[in-house]
């Protein structure tokens, strides 16, 4: 049966930061039976130096780690440049199996995560959710769930999302097997049968406006918009100059995909969001499959609907959790809802609405969370991969 263990830290010294997570978290001592640390990092700390401080206390234990432009915890939320955030797995060997590819991009998603899938797949048939980081910069996240998805059926849960750096959508960056690189995809299969799993996501945006209508597009990047080069014609919906970054973009430019009704009545919103994180002269890079004809309407954030929904998809968790006990918390929010979209105050009233929805005799449990570029989460019976959203998976027992 496995066990979870968390803690975060702001200290600007990567070995002492990773010290005072991995004794924060075993205040009794690491236990023998300790399987994997999984960790979040902010961009002041060099990953492949927080991972040789924790191999250095916890020698030869699997260790995986992400970028993203803030952290959640049980502690609450960290978005300075120096955040950490931990969490270990420690139980039977059996039930967790992690597994890693390298140089995946939007060409060859399909393929990396069919590689990656079938890896995990070949240590254990009996994995039932599994922990998926990819780099959040040119990756065709609906191929990677579609390669997982035929490798395990639609029934396993696919929770995690992209890394990201700090909004510039310059350089990310994943950890694994003592390497830390800028387009690799790590995950994690969880395989213990005493525990349930529970997704939800939703983001509180609402679409307006004339569509952009795709009108050149060849996997996930976008050639043109309305007949028009398609950053040209974004930024100027956007008001934005041509010559604009996706630092500059990405707060404000949420593009929205319509949703059928069914969907839409569950996920709370008639649209799912998508963000761009990389353009290269007029082409877009989108984070999933475009198809020509599609129509994308710019979006502006509704704070009241942000709170609404989020109380929503707790009572949606609760609902689903009964009488369980939730015995790890695993969180991905997009870092456009974290400062740059919010002052501190609101987004402490935001993690304490979710800590006091899911907390067990007032102790909130073993938490992990990052501020990326994207998240995984169930929508309408199916792994989705969503945008713009707070993306929570409950384990519970």
């Amino acid at each position: 049966m496995l066990e979870f263990f968390s803690s975060s830290v702001r200290i600007v010294n990567s070995e002492r930061a990773a010290q005072e997570c991995i004794e924060v978290a075993f205040p009794n001592g690491v236990p023998k039976h300790c399987r994997t640390i999984i960790f979040n990092a902010t961009l002041g700390h060099k990953l492949d130096k927080v991972a040789a401080a924790i191999h250095k206390m916890i020698p030869s234990i699997p260790v995986f780690g992400v970028s993203g432009c803030g952290v959640t915890g049980r502690e609450g939320v960290g978005e300075s440049m120096n955040e950490l955030a931990i969490m270990a797995v420690c139980g039977p060997e059996k039930e967790l199996h992690p597994a890693a590819v390298s140089e995946i991009y939007g060409y060859n998603s399909y393929q990396k995560g069919l590689e990656l899938a079938q890896q995990l797949k070949n240590k254990s048939s009996e994995i039932n959710v599994i922990y998926l980081l990819c780099s959040g910069i040119d990756i065709d996240n609906n191929l990677v769930l579609k390669a997982f998805s035929e490798t395990f059926g639609e029934e396993v849960t696919i929770f995690g999302g992209t890394s990201s750096d700090n909004m510039r959508g310059v350089h990310n960056y994943q950890y694994h097997d003592y390497v830390m690189s800028e387009h690799d995809a790590w995950a994690v299969g969880f395989a213990d049968p005493t525990l349930k799993n529970i997704t939800r996501a939703t983001h509180g945006f609402t679409a307006y406006g004339e569509p952009m209508i795709v009108t050149k597009a060849e996997g996930n990047r976008i050639y043109e918009l309305n007949g028009r080069g398609a950053w040209t014609e974004y930024t100027e919906r956007l008001t934005k100059p041509v010559d604009s970054t996706c630092g500059d973009t990405i707060p404000i430019g949420a593009l929205a995909e319509k949703l059928p009704p069914e969907l839409a009545q569950e996920y709370g919103n008639s649209h799912i969001l998508r963000v761009v994180t990389k353009h290269d002269g007029e082409i877009m890079y989108y984070p999933v499959t475009c198809k020509e004809g599609l129509k994308l309407w710019l979006t502006s954030r509704d704070e009241n609907l942000i709170f609404s929904e989020q109380q929503r998809s707790l009572e949606y968790l609760q609902a689903n959790i009964g009488n369980g006990k939730p015995v790890a918390v695993f969180q991905t929010d997009c870092l456009a809802r974290g400062r740059f979209l919010f002052n501190r105050v609101v987004k402490d009233e935001i993690i304490t609405m979710m800590h006091t929805a899911l907390s067990v005799d007032g102790i909130v449990p073993p938490w992990l969370g990052n501020y990326g570029f994207g998240e995984y989460a169930r929508l309408g019976g199916k792994n989705t991969y969503h945008n713009y959203s707070t993306a929570l998976l409950v384990l519970y027992r």
